[in-house]
């Protein structure tokens, strides 16, 4: 079905940034998409206005009681100048998942996939086409029904915003040293640690406030009730080699299945690469690290796509993983994930979306 989105383009256009002062999140296009949800009503009004503030009511419940789930993916700028998104399907039906999580009303897929096409066409000039530059996509929902009260609002606002990004490797791919959380923790199963919801972001901000203090770029999260488990490294989910077999902790409900983490699986299964999905414990890792048996150690996600891991620090003992260097199967893995993204490697699972 087509819906009627509505396009209010903007009469004072912003002037675009340089390619070398971009980073990541802190410019923003000239439109947005919005789209609002009443109880009897349903989503309705779905439109692209300029990009501008929002109003809210001070006892709007997002600020109260945290019903607010989020995305995020990007488009690509190719060679050729083609316009690419990085399976968007698996992100639509994701924000759905988290909605459910939240009790926040389902979005239509396919409206939400129209508004988002619809959006990075009218901003498609903000695409910048320098290598390893993209546009970051945003899609977010908030609970706007002003009312103190504990229970599912009957008022959202669903959103997207776009920025774009400059390449997160400037100076190229290097290994991050990363402190083995083992007194906070971020989520347990039956939690919200499945859904991409703010208040997890949040909830792992005092550890790696502690982490970045003492020199580490971020931290691994062990599970909420046995300390033990291996579950994600900061906001990104984790890959180990130990020997010849690259090993990753098995979804359990407290950690959020990236996009990025089942694309690097299918990856690694189709060039022939042993693969475990399984339990994984602290103590399994640090023996392998002392006996020489863990060769690469690799975070997955959205923003950086492979982050590999030089050494990690578990009460008070330094780790370094393999040499410390970039391992080959960090490399190739992320040569081959931007390769697809950017048209400059086949594509053989039909990942990529073209506008």
């Amino acid at each position: 079905m087509g819906w009627a989105i509505e396009l209010e383009r903007t009469t004072s256009p912003k002037q675009k940034p340089k390619v070398s002062e971009l980073g990541f999140g802190k410019y923003f296009t000239d439109h947005m998409f919005i789209m609002n949800y009443d109880e009897g009503q349903g989503w309705h009004h779905p439109r692209i206005v300029p990009y501008q503030p929002i109003s809210l009511d001070p006892a709007a419940k997002v600020f109260h009681y945290g019903q607010t789930v989020f995305e995020g993916l990007k488009a690509y700028r190719t060679a050729d100048n083609r316009i690419r998104l990085f399976r968007p399907s698996k992100n639509l039906q994701r924000l759905n998942l988290s909605n459910d999580r939240l009790s926040i009303p389902e979005i239509d897929e396919q409206l939400f996939l129209e508004a988002l096409l619809s959006l990075v066409r009218v901003d498609s000039d903000w695409i910048p086409g320098e290598p390893e530059t993209s546009l970051y996509i945003r899609p977010f929902v908030i609970a706007n029904e002003p009312l103190l009260g504990v229970s599912p609002s009957k008022q959202y606002l669903f959103m997207i915003i776009l920025s774009p990004v400059g390449s997160y490797y400037a100076e190229g791919i290097n290994p991050v040293s990363i402190h083995v959380e083992s007194h906070y923790v971020r989520a347990v199963e039956g939690g919200v640690g499945t859904a991409k919801t703010a208040g997890n972001y949040a909830a792992g901000l005092k550890a790696q406030e502690g982490a970045s203090e003492k020199g580490y770029t971020q931290v691994l999260w062990l599970d909420g009730v046995h300390r033990r488990y291996v579950e994600e490294v900061g906001s990104m989910n984790v890959f180990f080699k130990i020997g010849d077999t690259v090993v990753t902790p098995q979804l359990n409900g407290s950690f959020l299945a990236g996009i990025t983490r089942d694309s690097t699986l299918q990856l690694l299964r189709h060039w022939g690469v042993p693969v475990e999905e399984r339990p994984i414990t602290i103590d399994e890792l640090v023996e392998a690290c002392r006996s020489g048996e863990l060769k690469e150690a690799f975070g997955t996600g959205t923003a950086a796509v492979i982050s590999p891991i030089g050494e990690l620090s578990y009460r008070d003992e330094k780790l370094v993983i393999g040499s410390g260097e970039t391992g080959p199967v960090s490399k190739r893995l992320y040569d081959t994930l931007t390769g697809i993204q950017y048209g400059r490697v086949e594509d053989p699972f039909g990942w990529m979306m073209e506008l």
